[in-house]
């Protein structure tokens, strides 16, 4: 019966996972649709090099790694953070509104949170209303290159902190209310039961996440850079996905972007597999795998 639960999953995977892998063989050819993968000609590491050899290619690439940089470092803890807040919300019903009002920003698509950031950050939008009501002068955000990182990660933090906090809602549900009973006897108060139970108890949970993400560094997902990316602002937000997205698909060059697509693959695996190992020396969580 428990496999017969699974094995819809199984296929998905099968289907949707594992046999498209088959796919990036089309990196080392000039695939032409009408010729089909196995009469394509065999070009080698040529879309590699020309991938290398693109001028700006360094500039993309600095900008994938700072991006990613900031969402592990400030995207990351922010639900675990939000997490543990509403946890100490006592009042059911306060803690069910929090809830609903943070989770329902992740069922926008980023088109609309595009649209809400443009019509916010405007010239005579809400911040920049409040900044004249404070004596300062109005500031294009979107068209400032030092502000485009920061508002890619505010907003990925304010669409996603609510939902991202759901598994570790769950983990600390999961930890034992006798080791809170036990720090109480001996004296600590709330502040000293989150860091020395709550967080332990959900490090586990952490950990995995965490890799899992790393796992994922270079893909920062297109949609959101795609519709706060304006020209200029290139410099400091144009990504490995919006290249791909002018160089390879939009002149139907499958085989370069699968050869990007396959160099990001490579990347998250090599991450994944260093920090994985660093995970199981330092934590006793075991890591991954």
């Amino acid at each position: 019966m428990l496999y017969s639960m699974v094995l819809p999953g199984v296929i998905y995977f099968i289907v949707f996972r594992y046999v498209p892998l088959g796919g990036a063989v089309i990196a080392f050819q000039d695939y032409q649709i009408f010729n089909g993968m196995w009469h394509s000609p065999w070009v080698g590491w040529k879309h590699f090099e020309s991938m290398f050899a693109y001028h700006d290619f360094l500039k993309i690439l600095r900008n994938t790694i700072l991006i990613g940089l900031y969402q592990l470092v400030f995207g990351f803890p922010a639900p675990i953070l939000f997490a543990i807040m509403l946890n100490e919300v006592r009042l059911r019903l306060a803690k069910r509104m929090i809830q609903t009002f943070f989770y329902l920003p992740h069922f926008l698509s980023w088109v609309i949170v595009g649209g809400l950031m443009f019509e916010l950050l405007a010239s005579k939008g809400m911040v920049n209303n409040l900044l004249l009501w404070f004596g300062q002068e109005p500031v294009l955000f979107l068209q400032k290159e030092s502000y485009f990182r920061s508002i890619v990660v505010l907003s990925s933090i304010w669409k996603e902190v609510g939902w991202s906090a759901i598994i570790y809602l769950a983990a600390i549900a999961g930890v034992n209310p006798s080791l809170y009973e036990a720090a109480t006897i001996d004296g600590a108060n709330k502040r000293k039961q989150i860091w020395h139970v709550t967080i332990p108890g959900i490090v586990p949970t952490m950990m995995i996440l965490l890799l899992l993400k790393i796992g994922n560094f270079l893909e920062l997902g297109f949609e959101q850079i795609y519709v706060l990316l304006t020209p200029l602002t290139y410099s400091t937000g144009d990504i490995i996905d919006t290249y791909v997205f002018r160089a390879g698909i939009l002149q139907g060059q499958y085989s370069f972007t699968t050869a990007v697509g396959l160099f990001k693959s490579v990347v998250g695996l090599f991450l994944l597999f260093v920090c994985n190992r660093i995970a199981k020396k330092t934590t006793d969580s075991g890591g991954l795998f």
